[in-house]
């Protein structure tokens, strides 16, 4: 005869809670210690335990009532750039329908916004100021661009240029419309970046531009990362993809004035 489902959770073991957690927080992003407490008939102090072991794991990060799944995205830039290539492109077809001629546009390193250097139509009119050389590299000798390449220092396994040239650089800027890269992305903990250099770079481009424009892949949605950038509502334009379940889409609408669908 079959166990009910409260008698199997019922007889779990906590290493059996502790992966069953787990399994929440990479199905759904960020999960709540007192649903939880509910869902596994135990107290919330019990989960609490679970979710800060979980976290000394480098698994999530705790937030007020819950945890945050760990943001997938601190890999390589050369193991990035090679990962979700069609998505990332879908994604970008979709980001470039905001731009207009005659714009100066600040683009962060990372490799969607590489994707959307690659979708920029010709002839777009346009001084695109990167501290991406690979994204730079995309727009040369194409017309319709003058590219600003911002200098600086590149980290080992970095996407672009970081440091006190890189920021003072970005700081004498004003730009029409940033495509910012965020390594994860939550609608109550905002923007994050994973190197504490890479955060206050694009704390500065928020600063220096008109409009924030973020193109995120799914698995970026709903994670936290250690260092802060913006809250979400500094985001004026959010690219996702068609994948993303309604009620997150109507969760990041909430803090979002423009969330927009990357159609396939």
């Amino acid at each position: 005869m079959q166990r009910s489902r409260q008698e199997a959770i019922d007889g779990l073991l906590p290493e059996q809670r502790e992966a069953l957690i787990l399994e929440r927080l990479r199905t759904h992003g960020r999960v709540l210690a007192a649903e939880l407490a509910a869902e596994l008939q135990t107290s919330e102090h019990t989960v609490r335990r679970h979710l800060r072991e979980l976290a000394e794991q480098g698994h999530c990060k705790r937030v007020y009532g819950g945890a945050l799944l760990i943001s997938p995205a601190d890999k390589p830039a050369a193991i990035r750039m090679h990962e979700a290539v069609d998505r990332k492109a879908r994604l970008a077809v979709a980001a470039v329908s905001i731009v207009r001629p005659k714009q100066i546009i600040l683009l962060d390193a990372g490799s969607t916004n590489v994707a959307i250097a690659n979708a920029l139509p010709d002839d777009a009119d346009l001084t695109v100021v990167t501290n991406s050389p690979e994204a730079g590299a995309r727009l040369l000798n194409r017309p319709g661009f003058d590219v600003i390449l911002v200098g600086g220092r590149i980290a080992r396994g970095a996407a672009g240029s970081l440091g006190a040239t890189a920021l003072l650089q970005i700081q004498q800027i004003r730009a029409d419309l940033c495509f910012l890269g965020a390594c994860a992305f939550d609608p109550d903990e905002g923007v994050a970046a994973f190197d504490a250099e890479d955060a206050e770079l694009k704390r500065a481009m928020v600063k220096s531009s008109g409009r924030i424009a973020i193109a995120l892949t799914s698995e970026k949605l709903m994670t936290a990362a250690p260092f802060a950038v913006a809250p979400a509502g500094a985001v004026d334009y959010l690219f996702v993809e068609a994948e993303v379940p309604a009620a997150r889409i109507a969760s990041l609408k909430a803090v979002c004035d423009n969330v927009m669908v990357a159609r396939s």
